[in-house]
């Protein structure tokens, strides 16, 4: 599925309940890896803290040389309040299933 000459978008399953409401374990979504990012935005992250590890989280602010970012279940969450800023892979557009909706 190329886009305008650009490479296909990687998918990114969800596990875990930290986006939940707005995305649930098992929801697949795309990546675009060459978004600018938005406060607001659901992205996928990775922190320096946890080598190996992507995760989705929403970015609330720009900080230093990486952002902000938080789960939408502050209760089951594990984010930037703990881990510090994380550094943006891609920004997360579309949810593809269970039923395709944009995210914004």
């Amino acid at each position: 599925m190329a886009r305008s000459g650009r490479e296909p978008l990687p998918l990114v399953r969800v596990v875990g309940p930290s986006m939940f409401p707005t995305l649930r374990t098992g929801d697949l979504v795309t990546v675009e890896r060459s978004r600018a990012v938005r406060v607001d935005d659901l992205v996928l992250v990775r922190w320096s803290a946890r080598p190996g590890q992507l995760s989705v989280k929403r970015a609330v602010r720009p900080v230093g040389g990486g952002w902000h970012v938080e789960g939408d279940n502050p209760f089951a969450s594990t984010d930037s309040r703990t881990l510090g800023a994380a550094e943006v892979v891609g920004v997360i557009r579309f949810r593809l299933w269970p039923r395709p909706r944009r995210l914004r």
